[in-house]
């Protein structure tokens, strides 16, 4: 199996740990992709740690909480060798199961890392994130109540998702930001904007999350209402379903080709694409993709290896440009909804 190589969390005035150059998304195991074989996952998980793949991402909406508690018992086992991120601000409620609402008032982010941390079984959430923002809260209260927490010994390391370059550079005068999580792939670019080169002046790690697409760009889908279960999420998805996700797969072209050169799955080209963003922009960035599988989780790991020819990124430039359909069908609480 390949091992990664490693970067450092944050930037240096941050003093943050060594994780591997990939990271794993665990949303998946508990929700939004159909049914899961937990046996497999747990495999996966340790796959994960084999391959060097130490930051371990969660959220206290995956699965209504219940993606922590399933993490629990691996982080107990292997607390010293893992980054384990967390986040809050999406609320869900128990009697409306549809309802989705964002908090980011001090009060509801103090209980929300409380309840993570009980969920986890941890007494320090290495990395807690803001999962969505909420315009209406002064940023400085929320990124404040977030650094309270991390005088109390209850955070070691803050993020942030979803925001703009200028929301990122006014939470960072707050608090030290150590890493932004934004969708980030061949197919969404919108976080190219303002926010990637914010964080490379301030030094603040790149998380892009769904660096496949939400699994698009393996090839694997024409029409996700026809291919995927009825509990996927992606068959609402607009880049996923009708005349969008046949233009979309059109797309994939290039990258078919490009990973013959290879000797790559599309999927790998995709990652490497995202990898190699690093160099592009000058910033360390850690991309988080998902699986349930110890195979997915291998190859995944491989694309690390993988260096793109100018020529190949080139080719690959245009693509993000022709993409048909939003990234969510509300983007609201996106980064893109408020980019000036």
């Amino acid at each position: 199996m390949t091992r990664i190589d490693t970067v450092r969390l944050g930037g240096p005035e941050q003093d943050g740990p060594e994780i591997g150059v990939q990271g794993f998304g665990a949303m998946g195991i508990s929700e939004f992709y159909g049914d899961t074989d937990e046996a497999a996952a747990r495999d996966t998980l340790d796959a994960a740690l084999e391959a060097g793949v130490t930051l371990i991402d969660t959220a206290d909406v995956y699965g209504s909480g219940a993606n922590e508690e399933f993490l629990a018992p691996f982080v107990a086992a292997h607390r010293d060798e893992i980054t384990l991120a967390t986040k809050f601000a999406i609320e869900r409620r128990a009697d409306a199961p549809a309802y989705r609402g964002v908090r980011n008032d001090p009060a509801y982010i103090k209980r929300a890392a409380e309840d993570s941390l009980r969920r986890l079984g941890v007494e320090t959430i290495d990395l807690y994130y803001m999962h969505r923002r909420d315009p209406e809260v002064p940023f400085a209260e929320s990124v404040g109540a977030m650094a309270e927490l991390v005088q109390e010994g209850k955070v070691r390391f803050l993020g942030l998702s979803e925001v703009t370059g200028p929301e990122l550079r006014e939470a960072h005068a707050v608090h030290p930001i150590a890493a932004l999580q934004s969708e980030w792939s061949l197919f969404s670019r919108d976080v190219e904007r303002s926010a990637v080169g914010a964080a490379a002046d301030l030094g603040v790690t790149l998380v892009p999350y769904s660096p496949l697409g939400r699994g698009f760009l393996t090839g694997a889908f024409a029409d996700a209402g026809k291919e995927l279960s009825g509990g996927d999420f992606r068959r609402h998805q607009p880049r996923f379903t009708g005349e969008n996700a046949e233009r979309n797969a059109a797309l994939l072209d290039p990258v078919r080709k490009i990973a013959a050169a290879h000797g790559a799955t599309p999927a790998q080209i995709a990652l490497a694409w995202v990898q190699q963003r690093s160099a592009v922009h000058g910033l360390t960035v850690v991309p988080i993709p998902g699986t349930r599988k110890r195979s997915r989780l291998e190859e995944n790991a491989a694309a690390t290896r993988i260096v793109l020819t100018a020529a190949e990124l080139a080719e690959l430039e245009p693509i993000a440009g022709q993409v048909a359909g939003d990234r969510y069908p509300d983007m609201r609480f996106t980064s893109a909804s408020r980019e000036v």
